[in-house]
């Protein structure tokens, strides 16, 4: 075929033996579907999947991915369907295309929502087959390549962001460096040319200047290597502008203070040699302390094995040197690709990619979240953080992200080990769960039957699998405690005017609320969003409703609200997980003992006051919304709660390791602590304290009040 653009003469040259009709059918079936059909700069569109195909053969893929990228955007772009292409090219072919085609263009001109959902297919469709993928960034490469073509320059730089946002870090993750390095090139001369254009002209001075440096410092590690009977093949490797542009940036250092920009790459026999050259120049040159690390004993996620180190080398400069095999360095080049490239047509399973334990993570944190954009922003975590690496007990090696903590790790093993994770060991020692891991940590996780996911983990963790478990948990847990509050409030309407509740009374409204079980309209009455008095009156439209009444201080007895069980006992405040239903003031800090009342807060649930709190002044108007409740029965081990108290003590050495004394003694502690005005003499300080109840807090009030040096302590109201 006179327009196959060289692809067959490519693919010959790695696969003698192919059958080039095939290809040549499939060109021309893309020719034939995309007719009249256009590229941005004018060309025929049907040059594009050729081209795209031939990025593949250049990295020397098995012929079904060529032929996909052929036909990559029949299904999408044309009147192709599924089974014409089944008939025509095979069932691997069809897939492959169908599993391209699902993706549609990741276009974000509006919300990011929409680029996160298509992110979500971009996933789906390569964890059936990662060749998807492959055929995905060859068709980016080739659109980065001829992004000329678009004329609106706006476009181009969402193009490119896009491409250093989503598939930079996925090559990279996949190993594919060579189509990684060009992206991150092409992406970097559109997002900001003035730096790349700066770089590679200081790059061109420094080639000119040091290229007999360069050359001095190869023989001399050829002799030196020659010596010792190990045959090696060493050349200069200059880094990219994008990735110096990163260093400088990451480093906050001038391009004077980079030290490695130029890498010397030694190509070896065998591991055994890789270790006998590292020894050598370690022997011959002094290595910089921090710059080694060995990714062959220890291999990246994306399965990268070499030696990298840096020493004092040749004329006194700072050099940095890779040690690796030629299996290591086409592996290197190619990542995953290099397990389908041709071998003389042994293609090894598709389930190899099960391997990839980063794409079944990211599966995983698909399945928890329920918004794309949550999604996307967990995604990100997992592609763009460096890495750390951990030991469990047991010497697996464990890859997390630089800033995991004990949790991250507890959910990298397993979810369940993450849900029930109650502390952790560090080299042996017990260490806080927000504690940062280091490389090289021996991490043992203690779990508890009874324990839960908390949601204050979500401060500090940063994988997105750890993230993605904690939320579903409660967004689970808020909601059936959502409904459990709606369920009581509704019951209590009911009460007051005399109707028995009954759920097949909800039942017949639950249109009106576009809703599709009662449960439904029990947790948007109980986050505030429905009022609970307005699905009274859509239930008896008829009735005619007294107005409720604010609660009062002197009220001599608070009317309960039962619980979902129905029974008299008030409701149980005590027990449920703060930060979810139902939350407790910081504008009073109510304790177990105090008299309280719950204010409905849309989206949040229901917010404890005491009683006598000031902001409650702010909700007079609105009746509605006010909740008699009541401290209920809790678990046999009191839960601690927040007790604030302000304090005045004398300003002398000692006085505060008193105060901590004090406050420990008597089974309190001290969770922050707050200056509010200092003096020569005195000083006025606010101390927020876990205790069990008002007795608890005012046990330690009296102790503080007993101590010789603190003048004045009060329990803090309204601050």
């Amino acid at each position: 075929m006179s327009d196959n653009f060289g692809l067959i003469d490519q693919i010959k040259d790695y696969n003698p033996d192919f059958e080039p009709k095939v290809v040549e059918d499939a060109i021309a079936y893309a020719k034939t579907m995309h007719e009249g059909q256009t590229r941005s700069s004018g060309e025929p569109y049907y040059t594009h999947p050729v081209a795209v195909a031939g990025i593949l053969a250049e990295m020397k893929m098995d012929l079904g991915s060529i032929v996909t990228a052929i036909l990559h955007d029949t299904l999408e772009d044309t009147d192709a369907t599924y089974d014409e292409l089944e008939k025509k090219f095979g069932k691997e072919v069809a897939d492959l295309v169908d599993g391209v085609s699902k993706l549609t263009r990741i276009e974000s001109k509006t919300v990011e929502g929409k680029q996160a959902e298509n992110f979500r297919k971009l996933l789906l469709a390569m964890s059936e087959d990662i060749r998807v993928l492959l055929v995905k960034l060859a068709d980016r490469l080739h659109n980065m390549r001829t992004i000329g073509g678009h004329k609106n320059p706006e476009k181009q730089r969402r193009i490119a962001l896009e491409t250093l946002e989503i598939y930079v870090p996925l090559a990279e993750r996949i190993g594919v460096h060579k189509i990684k390095g060009e992206l991150e090139d092409l992406a970097f001369s559109i997002l900001n040319p003035e730096a790349r254009e700066s770089i590679t002209k200081r790059l061109t001075f420094l080639r000119a200047e040091g290229i007999d440096v360069v050359e001095q410092i190869i023989n001399e590690l050829q002799k030196l290597l020659k010596g010792a009977r190990i045959n090696a093949e060493i050349n200069g490797r200059e880094k990219t502008g994008y990735s110096i542009w990163k260093k400088m940036q990451r480093k906050n250092v001038a391009f004077e203070q980079l030290s490695d920009i130029m890498a010397f790459r030694i190509v070896v026999d065998s591991m055994d040699q890789c270790y006998a050259t590292l020894g050598l120049i370690h022997s011959r040159y002094p290595s910089v302390p921090g710059r080694f690390k060995d990714y062959i004993s220890t291999p990246k996620p994306n399965g990268y094995r070499s030696i990298h180190t840096t020493v004092m080398g040749p004329a006194r400069q700072r050099i940095e040197i890779q040690i690796r095999t030629d299996e290591m360095h086409y592996q290197a080049d190619m990542g995953v690709a290099a397990h389908w490239a041709y071998k003389g047509g042994d293609i090894p399973s598709l389930k190899d990619v099960t391997k990839y334990r980063w794409l079944r993570e990211l599966l995983e944190i698909l399945e928890q979240e329920q918004q794309p954009e949550d999604f996307w922003e967990n995604t990100k975590l997992e592609l763009f953080q460096e890495h750390v690496f951990a030991f469990s007990p047991k010497g697996d090696l464990i890859e997390l992200p630089s800033g995991a903590t004990p949790i991250d790790f507890a959910y990298a093993i397993h979810s369940d080990i993450g849900d029930r994770c109650v502390g952790a060991k560090i080299n042996g020692r017990i260490a806080p769960l927000n504690t940062r891991l280091v490389n090289g940590d021996q991490v043992d996780i203690i779990t508890s039957k009874t324990q839960q996911p908390s949601p204050t983990w979500e401060r500090f963790v940063v994988t997105g699998k750890a993230r993605s478990h904690i939320r579903k948990f409660i967004r689970i847990q808020q909601r059936a405690e959502y409904a459990t509050l709606g369920k009581a409030m509704l019951q209590k309407i009911f009460r007051q005017e005399g109707y028995d509740f009954t759920e097949k009374a909800l039942t017949g409204v639950l249109k009106k609320f576009k809703a599709d079980e009662n449960d439904d309209v029990y947790a948007r009455i109980g986050s505030g969003i429905l009022v609970a008095r307005d699905v009274f009156k859509a239930i008896f439209p008829a009735h005619k409703t007294q107005v409720a009444k604010r609660p009062s201080a002197d009220m001599d007895q608070a009317v309960m609200v039962q619980s979902l069980s129905g029974s008299d006992a008030p409701m149980p405040i005590k027990g449920l997980i703060p930060g979810m239903a139902v939350h407790f003031a910081r504008c009073c800090h109510p304790l177990p003992g105090d008299r309280i009342v719950g204010i409905v807060t849309t989206g949040k649930g229901v917010t404890i006051h005491t009683i006598d709190c000031e902001t409650l002044e702010s909700f007079a108007d609105t009746p509605e919304r006010w909740l008699d409740v009541s401290w209920g029965e809790g678990p046999d081990s009191p839960e601690a709660h927040v007790g604030r108290i302000n304090l005045t003590f004398q300003n002398e050495p000692g006085a505060l390791g008193t105060l901590s004394t004090v406050i420990a003694a008597n089974g309190g502690n001290i969770t922050n602590l707050k200056i509010t005005n200092r003096s020569i003499d005195f000083w006025e300080i606010l101390v927020d304290i876990y205790v069990n109840d008002t007795k608890h807090l005012n046990n330690v009030i009296a102790a503080l009040r007993a101590t010789p040096i603190i003048s004045s302590v009060e329990r803090s109201k309204g601050q």
